[in-house]
């Protein structure tokens, strides 16, 4: 969700004063015990009258032990809005169901089959998750916004990223409405009565959070083909031109990170002008962007790169738990960088980290709390500066601790085992540790389950061919461990010198025929830390 754009990150934040240790994370959700959907049919009709939809959800489910009942989520009808349940079939015959408390909970017939197909009949006003609005040009829309977990106000489902299955969209709107959704369109029929079905399939398995429609007046186009990957530009008729032109850079985009971690997933990527709570909303093969996303300035590369880059992480290899998040914004903000840092080169890449180094420090004075924080239930305040830019400063840590060929290897590595799939940083860990060879257990302990970071006192001196460095950490509640890189300075020119640091205080001393002009610590921006003045 978080977006990079004009050089500002476009985040919604839950301040919050927590402080966490390594523990099992507290993510609430309860899970089905043995049903596990493998497949979704959303049959959703969409009128002009009003804004109640009428929904058919066909639902396959795989009873990978015993066949338990098994629950799916959908809002309630309160007042106006929610959702109201006409049937539920088990195959062509009624199921045995209740719907309380946002759950319906179904408990299948007596039999030893493993797979059963499930159908949900319901009506209803959304509150949320569906948008039903007009556009910032006037034209009536319904925009899919379903992060992290607004699923559940429109499609009965399980609303959780563990829970991965494949979709269909059936679309029943008013003729003069342009369609895209998730996945690949297979059909589009006009059925008479100025109504016309629109389907579209995704055959890889995605998590109810990334799944979208979208239904307005749209001009689109075919951007280009990456390695048979359809890319297109959805965006509103009266910024055709600035649409397509802005939204172009994702063709470029695309092909960086398929070359650099591994496959594309999704069915196609369709870029999409969109009415969102979001800056960016990486909806899986169709991205959602904010409204004035469009200036025809091309100001946008940064947040196409971010949605992008969650294709591979948070869509395809997704966290298995909400309180592991920074495993897809972490990871989008940091492969956002790198692919800025692979355009413009390495100075991009430090200007990025130096912007989201005073972010992370002003933060910790209100939030300190670690990345992984398992005292939050609630999904909505996972996401914070620690997820998104600390989470991406860790990527970059852990980059320079192994080496720019290692961590690439195990990138491909890491993509490969969790490729439309759930992991925790458990597993990234292992992963990494494979490809390195390295024990990391103390870097991922105090760079995501530890609060805060180096807060560092220093000086240096010169003396009789002698560069005196001393070094003091300052923070009161956990002596970190890492290595820093010394630049020393002369004429313009720049050696770097590196020492470990693991105890509060360091003095080091570096032979040197000449006085420096200047010493600094960290030149390359290779550690998060804070610079404490004397």
């Amino acid at each position: 969700m978080k977006t990079r754009a004009h050089n500002t990150y476009f985040i919604f934040l839950t301040l919050l004063v927590l402080i966490g240790q390594k523990a099992n994370a507290q993510d609430t959700y309860q899970r089905n015990t043995s049903a596990d959907v493998q497949g979704y049919v959303f049959g959703l009709t969409l009128n002009d009258e009003s804004n109640s939809i009428k929904g058919e959800a066909e639902i396959t489910v795989a009873f990978k032990n015993e066949v338990n009942p098994f629950a799916l989520d959908l809002i309630a009808k309160s007042g106006n809005y929610g959702m109201q349940v006409t049937n539920v079939f088990e195959g062509d015959k009624l199921a045995k169901y209740s719907f309380e408390q946002n759950k319906i909970k179904i408990t299948p017939t007596s039999s030893e089959e493993k797979t059963r197909i499930y159908k949900v009949v319901y009506e209803g006003i959304p509150e949320r998750g569906l948008v039903i609005d007009t556009t910032k040009f006037g034209q009536r829309s319904f925009f899919g916004d379903n992060w992290p977990n607004l699923a559940r106000h429109w499609l009965p489902s399980v609303d959780h990223p563990s829970d991965k299955a494949t979709i269909e969209f059936r679309i029943t709107a008013p003729d003069h409405y342009d369609v895209v959704a998730t996945g690949d369109k297979i059909e589009e029929s006009n059925l008479g009565n100025d109504l016309k079905l629109t389907t579209f399939k995704e055959p890889a398995p995605v998590a109810m959070k990334v799944v979208t429609i979208g239904v307005t007046k749209f001009a689109s186009t075919l951007l280009d083909e990456v390695y048979d990957i359809p890319v297109s530009a959805w965006v509103y008729p009266e910024n055709r031109l600035d649409g397509f032109s802005d939204y172009g850079v994702a063709t470029k985009v695309l092909k960086y990170f398929i070359d650099n971690i591994g496959p594309y997933s999704y069915a196609k990527l369709a870029n999409m002008q969109a009415k969102t709570q979001w800056g960016g909303l990486e909806n899986a093969g169709t991205i959602s962007y904010f409204e004035n996303s469009v200036t025809g300035k091309n100001e946008v590369e940064g947040l196409i790169a971010h949605e992008i880059a969650h294709q591979w992480f948070g869509n395809s290899a997704s966290e298995n738990d909400w309180n592991h998040v920074w495993l897809s914004e972490g990871f989008a903000t940091y492969f956002t960088i790198l692919y800025q840092e692979s355009v413009y080169g390495n100075d991009k890449r430090k200007e990025e980290l130096e912007l989201d180094r005073k972010q992370i420090i002003d933060y910790y004075l209100q939030n300190p709390s670690p990345i992984v924080d398992p005292s939050i239930t609630d999904p909505l305040k996972v996401l914070s500066i620690n997820t998104y830019q600390k989470g991406g400063w860790t990527l970059n840590m852990l980059r320079h601790k192994i080496g720019d060929d290692t961590f690439w290897k195990g990138i491909q590595a890491y993509y490969k085992a969790y490729r439309n799939s759930n992991a925790m940083s458990a597993d990234f860990q292992k992963i990494m540790e494979e490809a390195s060879g390295e024990d990391l257990e103390a870097f991922f302990q105090q760079w995501l389950f530890t609060k805060g970071h180096p807060e560092l006192k220093w000086n240096w001196s010169y003396d009789k061919k002698k560069l005196q460095i001393n070094i003091e950490q300052l923070q009161k509640h956990h002596v970190f461990n890492f290595p820093i890189e010394i630049g020393v300075i002369k004429d313009g020119e720049i050696v770097i010198y590196k020492m470990d640091m693991a105890t509060a205080r360091k003095n080091i001393t570096i032979k040197l025929d000449y006085e420096p002009d200047n010493v600094i610590l960290d030149p390359e921006s290779w550690l998060l830390f804070e610079e404490k003045s004397n």
